[in-house]
């Protein structure tokens, strides 16, 4: 269970694939859906016995589609069948740890909560994940595709996938290679344009909005509009610390310690009061480039205009 849908579906995959043979699984391997079955149906099926094999393995998918009535399943993990293996894909939502239900399959059966990762966290995991597969991959590049993709722990792996196909086992994975295998500007991306705006580097803010107001299609003013607004909120939790050592501000802004130096030149050359104007030129920047009061403003004249406001 848990809000990070990338774990659940991996467990899911294992067991799916590993238990049981390929011609054992005719007769004992089931895949239901959340939406189109019931909990008793479920119970029903899980206390059959498996038919010339060892177990039987029924995998439920988008079991929060029964969140009404998952807690009747209780009944079942109290006199569970041994020889069924029962596996419980509940996405993007938890299991009230409160209830029966979790404390049952927490005592009798194995209950996994997959967490969403934070930020900051995001870069580390890709390293790792890299690493078990034999590769490295270098700070920026990591960076680039944290900006650029998020969170979203499915996506980041599906484009390491593509990346692994086309590098040789060994590679140190580069900004470059990410630019021409996945199609992020190494030199034009939002994490550069945080960087220049931080460092009050008008020339080459300027050349990187340039940039995005030629391809908003790869650099989309919504989303960039965000990311500098969480960028800004990070500079104004920055200047209330009272303590600006390394560990306390890479810890309350949940960024990697590598990166605070880069806070406090931003937070030298912004100072608060500064910070709460931009927070609010960000604001109506967003408020335009969804069309209101924008007078049909193109996306790159208002990034433009929010890009002066904010540097001068």
């Amino acid at each position: 269970m848990g809000e990070e849908g990338y774990y659940i579906d991996k467990i899911e995959e294992l067991i799916g694939n590993s238990v049981l043979t390929e011609e054992e699984k005719g007769f004992n391997q089931m895949v239901l859906y959340g939406g189109d079955v019931t909990i008793d149906e479920i119970i029903s099926n899980a206390k059959r016995f498996p038919m010339m094999a060892d177990y039987q393995v029924i995998i439920v998918r988008e079991a929060q589609l029964l969140s009404r009535t998952i807690e009747n399943l209780a009944a079942y993990v109290e006199n569970m069948q041994p020889t069924t293996i029962l596996v419980m894909c509940y996405k993007y939502k938890s299991l009230d740890k409160r209830k029966k239900l979790a404390k049952l399959i927490a005592k009798k059966g194995l209950l996994f909560e997959s967490k969403k990762l934070y930020d900051n966290q995001i870069p580390d995991w890709i390293r790792r994940v890299l690493a078990g597969k034999n590769y490295k991959i270098e700070d920026k590049a990591s960076l680039m595709l944290s900006e650029f993709l998020g969170t979203n722990l499915s996506k980041i792996s599906n484009e390491l996938d593509k990346l692994m196909a086309i590098l040789p086992v060994g590679t140190t994975i580069s900004a470059a290679d990410i630019e021409q295998n996945i199609g992020i500007s190494k030199d034009y991306n939002i994490f550069e344009l945080r960087d220049a705006i931080g460092d009050k580097n008008i020339l080459k803010a300027n050349k990187i909005i340039t940039h995005f107001a030629q391809n908003p299609k790869s650099n989309p003013l919504v989303m960039t509009v965000s990311l500098l607004f969480g960028y800004f909120v990070q500079l104004l939790q920055y200047h209330g610390l009272a303590n600006k050592s390394k560990d306390n501000v890479a810890r309350a802004l949940k960024i990697n310690p590598f990166f605070v130096s880069k806070y406090t030149t931003a937070g030298k050359n912004y100072p608060m009061r500064k910070v709460s104007q931009i927070i609010g030129y960000l604001h109506e920047a967003d408020v335009k480039s969804k069309g209101v009061g924008a007078q049909a403003l193109p996306d790159g004249d208002i990034l433009k205009e929010l890009l002066f406001k904010i540097l001068h």
